[in-house]
């Protein structure tokens, strides 16, 4: 089930209705009771059997996290968090990674002519898991560093970690903001209801219009494997940032919108990326809450800024190669993640006070070759996609038109238009909350702003593809 589909348009009209009946007559158990069962429903309809991973998880870390919290005995606290983060990770690491480190150990055996050929398992990765182990991981953690309390209500942790509108692709909340509010007496309030409509307006309109129109661009770019032009290359891997950031923003906007509608703050996710004027400060606005969450559990345990400067560097670089790691289980997710700890690390040493308008350029066309790192099937054909970008005999300006082939002139001049409009309206955002600078316009640009959305989702929009969000599949 996802968010532009029917079939979820359905689901939540009518959890909507019974949540605020549940809500205002009965106790807040009962309207987190029905949370639960709905969120299980929703992550279900992928398929149900994976439903038990999240019970499991779920399970664990809320029992642990009060064993965790009542054990004076360091020793004994340490074990209990250990057990943790094995628990999790060890069902994350099976599902996720489990055939990536066989084949990668075939070919290592492989360049030393050895034949042993260790077999793989037909293993099918779970919507959203990366999303809420990382969440529950979070809980225990915060629970032994001594920042936070276990909860002593069991449907509500349970609720916090099934929420249906975060749930497969986050924002990866904490327990600190998010866990609380399952204990609060919710009210129904006009303009909350409001300002979650604006959302998830604007994410759809994102997802619609923008994503999915540049997807249809993108895939032949990256699925072919012969007579690969340098110059299209670019172009696949410039439409890909922002296919993928319409993609990943637009879920979140959702997300929050629908969040927001329930009486439920989430976390920002998303604070105008692109324009970032350093690859660092990127980090720092593009999928907030994964960014945090590798600055607190990983960078900073590692010594994050303390120590020598190489080691220093060190961390920045494991960091990110972590966190190329967690997007997939593949060669290309690693050296994306590898590269960019590489390229912090150089900004951070060379890169300094240089004017934003020089640097900027060039930190977009190296944010764009890495993301034709990412989208690189395999080693090989890595090595042709850079070869073709570096090869200047490569570039074809005739190949590269028939990107453009499945749109009209007139479809792909609206494109751009609408394209150029959006990052106007990115621009005028900065860090801005969109719902809130949607609303401080006077009341007729507010409604001539939502009648463009709309008719532009309903006329430009790309409907023919099947509903899907880029980072389920993380």
């Amino acid at each position: 089930m996802v968010f532009n589909s029917v079939i979820f348009l359905v689901f939540f009209i009518l959890f909507i209705q019974f949540y605020w009946l549940l809500n205002n007559k009965f106790h807040f158990k009962y309207r987190n009771l029905y949370t639960i069962v709905a969120s299980y429903i929703f992550y279900g309809w992928w398929d149900w059997r994976f439903l038990s991973l999240i019970v499991i998880s779920s399970g664990i870390d809320y029992f642990l996290g009060k064993k965790i919290y009542n054990e004076s005995r360091v020793s004994i606290r340490k074990t209990l968090v250990t057990i943790s983060l094995l628990s999790n990770l060890g069902i994350l690491g099976f599902f996720k990674y489990f055939n990536f480190f066989i084949d990668s150990f075939n070919q290592i055996l492989s360049l030393f002519s050895l034949s042993v050929n260790v077999s793989t398992l037909s293993i099918i990765l779970p919507v959203g898991i990366s999303f809420y182990t990382f969440q529950t991981l979070s809980y225990t953690i915060d629970i032994y560093r001594g920042k936070l309390n276990p909860s002593k209500d069991i449907i509500s942790f349970f609720a916090f970690v099934s929420f249906f509108p975060q749930l497969v692709a986050g924002p990866i909340e904490r327990a600190s903001n998010l866990l609380s509010q399952f204990s609060e007496k919710k009210t129904f309030n006009s303009g909350n209801n409001i300002e979650g409509l604006r959302l998830i307006l604007w994410g759809m309109f994102k997802k619609v219009v923008i994503a999915d129109n540049f997807g249809v661009m993108v895939e032949p770019i990256f699925n072919t494997e012969t007579n690969i032009n340098g110059l299209t290359i670019l172009l696949g891997g410039t439409l890909f940032a922002f296919q993928v950031y319409a993609d990943f923003s637009g879920y979140s906007d959702i997300a929050i919108g629908i969040a927001r509608m329930l009486g439920f703050r989430l976390k920002k996710n998303f604070a105008t990326p692109y324009f970032s004027k350093s690859f660092e400060e990127f980090w720092r606005r593009w999928h907030i809450s994964l960014s945090t969450w590798f600055r607190d559990y990983v960078y900073i345990p590692l010594g994050g800024s303390r120590g020598s400067v190489f080691r220093v560097d060190v961390n920045l670089f494991l960091t990110f190669t972590l966190s190329g790691l967690w997007h997939g289980a593949g060669i290309n997710f690693v050296l994306w993640g590898a590269l960019h700890g590489v390229v912090i690390v150089i900004e951070k040493h060379f890169v300094k006070n240089i004017n934003k308008f020089i640097y900027w350029p060039i930190f977009f066309t190296g944010f764009v070759i890495l993301l034709v790192i990412f989208r690189g099937h395999n080693i090989w054909h890595i090595i042709d996609l850079m070869n073709a970008i570096f090869n200047p005999f490569s570039y074809s300006l005739s190949s590269t038109m028939n990107v453009f082939t499945d749109f009209s002139i007139q479809k792909s001049m609206m494109l751009l238009l609408v394209f150029i409009s959006f990052m106007i309206v990115e621009y005028k955002l900065k860090f801005d909350d969109f719902s809130e600078w949607v609303g401080r316009k006077s009341k007729w640009v507010r409604y001539a702003f939502y009648y463009s959305i709309v008719l532009l989702i309903m006329f430009v929009g790309n409907f023919t593809v099947k509903p899907s969000f880029i980072y389920f599949q993380f």
